[in-house]
């Protein structure tokens, strides 16, 4: 159901912006959030944002640089990552999950989430 595309090989200060469509009938009533999974490390959270895009969550490694987005009309999520660096080398997924209730819901746990992309591999060089 969600499919993740846009990553790439780029130098260290260059920007992508990997985006994730969905395949679902109401797009509006997900949330959604990116992951990465460097080599020999755990997954974590790195955006979140809200089914209707009220709320969004960054991490402290990537606030500032980092904007997540949404457009409901095309099913499509976007995150623009921008000042790369080395260290955000990793396999970039995008998540989802229905969910009706607050607009201002977005999680951080992997838990929280049901549908998963297949991954989209970034490389920053130095």
């Amino acid at each position: 159901q969600l499919q993740a595309s846009g990553g790439g090989l780029v130098q260290a200060g260059g920007s992508l912006r990997p985006s994730c469509a969905a395949s679902v009938r109401t797009f509006s009533n997900y949330y959604v959030g990116w992951f990465r999974q460097a080599a020999g490390k755990e997954r974590e959270c790195v955006a979140a944002i809200s089914r209707q895009g009220a709320n969004t969550y960054y991490a402290d490694s990537v606030k500032v640089r980092f904007t997540i987005s949404r457009d409901n009309a095309k099913n499509t999520v976007y995150l623009q990552m921008n000042s790369l660096k080395p260290e955000d080398t990793a396999v970039y997924y995008c998540a989802s999950r229905i969910y009706t209730g607050s607009n201002a819901y977005a999680p951080t746990s992997e838990n929280e989430y049901s549908y998963w992309g297949q991954g989209t591999q970034v490389t920053v060089s130095s």
